[in-house]
């Protein structure tokens, strides 16, 4: 008989499940969080839940919130179960389940009014968010994009926002009406210098209304840059079953992860911080080194594994990674065209932080889907592939390996496997993106012409080259002979 989870259930749990460790009853709260998906729970709210075991920072309990009306499904799962989530980290030869109590409230999603009224309260000293690579509203040169429609809507009617940046906004200057000092703005999303784009976007939004305002946040808030990593899946009836039958706790959203975690991060906290420190947090005067080794081989490692494995019909990424071609694909294209474009990283040997990725993609219990590395690519290659590309252009070095990665991803957008099979919708953008990959199908400089994406290396005569004879492969061959060309050239 399995236990649903609750406050009154914690003195019940399995001996297999871990309490959260504290009472809950004293903590109190100090970070609004934008964004409760599974990433955040895994990450932040695990970090903090550390803490709190500790006895350390209890008044920096999370308080939830949200933009869009879909968030209210997850928020009434977590109100059932007092805010808390049961935690799965898998490894392949162990798997361990804790309860995490570090959230203690979560606003009524999209409800503007109370969500700046409570980021205008004095114990709310840092308002964090993860809200994925396309949520900072940028072009194609990363830059804040003042003409995207949802920025037009908060610009036009900053009383009643809409986004995630106009209700910071609308609470930083609910604060400033009651003689509160801002609070800090901590992005956790995988963006290079997050806390700068994070800045760049909210300023930029403000300077549409009141650039007077612009001007105050840009000199009074701060926005420090950091770098996290966990592989974190979605949550399915797999994993919930799972938690169910092998640990016999019921649990409406659990969070299933790898065990391995990292957090680097600058020391910007004007209003003080919890002691993170003291959970594992590395604070470090300058992010950028180890971000862009973690965007570059990880997340980029990721596309390079995504698109090969979706045209070849695999489901899970740890599938992907037995598939010989493609892990072989993998390792040649991080250490020949991905790995020497990644500048030194203090204490760090880039060889190593691979063999670590590596082993962390063939994880087999993590059940991290290929579909979802596939997803919103649009936004995610020119973040985590086309830097790497523009770098060895630039120094002249080998480019047909990532040439090919972007190949794959046209073909896969083209919404049709190798074998046959349609591909569902991936992409926030995927009509769009469909109809030009069958377009490119006869003219391949169409994929590159989409200026959003690709800007100006579409006119890059040695990419154009090298992308179009791939595609064209592609399309005549199929994914498994083009990568063993690849791989034996």
């Amino acid at each position: 008989m399995s236990l649903r989870l609750s406050n009154s259930a914690l003195s019940s749990l399995p001996a297999k499940v871990a309490a959260p460790g504290y009472d809950r009853a004293q903590l109190s709260s100090g970070i609004l969080h934008f964004g409760l998906g599974n990433f955040h729970r895994a990450h932040q709210a695990e970090y903090l839940n550390r803490l709190f075991a500790m006895g350390e920072g209890m008044d920096w309990a999370l308080v939830g919130a949200g933009v869009f009306e879909g968030e209210k499904r997850g928020r009434d799962i977590l109100a059932a179960q007092d805010w808390m989530t049961t935690l799965v980290e898998q490894e392949a030869d162990r798997s361990e389940a804790k309860v995490l109590g570090s959230m203690i409230d979560f606003i009524e999603p999209a409800n503007g009014p109370a969500i700046v009224a409570r980021m205008a309260e004095p114990d709310i000293r840092i308002v964090s968010m993860t809200i994925t690579e396309g949520g900072y509203f940028l072009d194609s040169n990363d830059r804040f994009d003042p003409e995207h429609p949802a920025m037009a809507v908060d610009a036009a009617d900053p009383e009643d926002p809409k986004t995630v940046f106009g209700m910071i906004i609308a609470g930083l200057k609910a604060r400033r009406a009651k003689g509160l000092a801002p609070f800090t703005v901590m992005c956790c999303d995988n963006i290079p210098h997050n806390g700068v784009v994070t800045k760049n976007t909210l300023t930029g939004l403000a300077r549409l209304s009141d650039p007077a305002f612009a001007d105050w946040i840009a000199e009074n808030v701060a926005f420090p840059n950091s770098m996290v990593d966990r592989i974190t899946p979605a949550t399915t009836d797999r994993e919930r079953g799972i938690l169910r039958d092998e640990f016999g706790i019921e649990d409406g959203w659990p969070v299933f992860c790898e065990g391995f975690t990292q957090w680097v991060m600058e020391d910007n906290f004007p209003l003080g911080r919890p002691p993170l420190e003291k959970a594992g947090v590395q604070f470090v005067p300058d992010v950028a080194p180890y971000e862009l080794m973690k965007l570059r081989i990880l997340n980029g490692g990721h596309a390079v594994i995504a698109y090969p494995g979706g045209l070849m019909d695999i489901h899970f990424v740890h599938e992907a990674m037995e598939h010989p071609l493609i892990r072989a694909f993998l390792r040649k294209l991080e250490e020949t065209e991905i790995i020497p474009n990644v500048p030194p990283v203090p204490d760090t040997s880039l060889g190593d932080y691979f063999d670590l990725i590596e082993r962390r993609f063939s994880n087999p219990k993590i059940g991290d889907t290929v579909r979802r590395l596939c997803l919103d690519g649009s936004n995610r290659q020119p973040k985590f592939v086309l830097p790497t590309l523009r770098d060895a252009l630039k120094a002249g070095g080998s480019i047909d390996g990532l040439a090919l990665e972007c190949a794959l991803w046209c073909r896969y957008c083209a919404g049709v496997t190798d074998s046959g099979a349609e591909i569902a919708p991936n992409d926030p953008n995927w009509d769009g993106l469909t109809a030009v990959a069958q377009q490119a199908k006869a003219r391949p400089q169409a994929w590159l012409e989409q200026k959003a994406i690709y800007g100006d290396l579409a006119s890059d005569a040695r990419f154009a080259a090298a992308f179009a004879r791939a595609l064209d492969a592609l399309w005549a061959e199929g994914t498994a002979a083009v990568l063993s060309r690849y791989l034996d050239s």
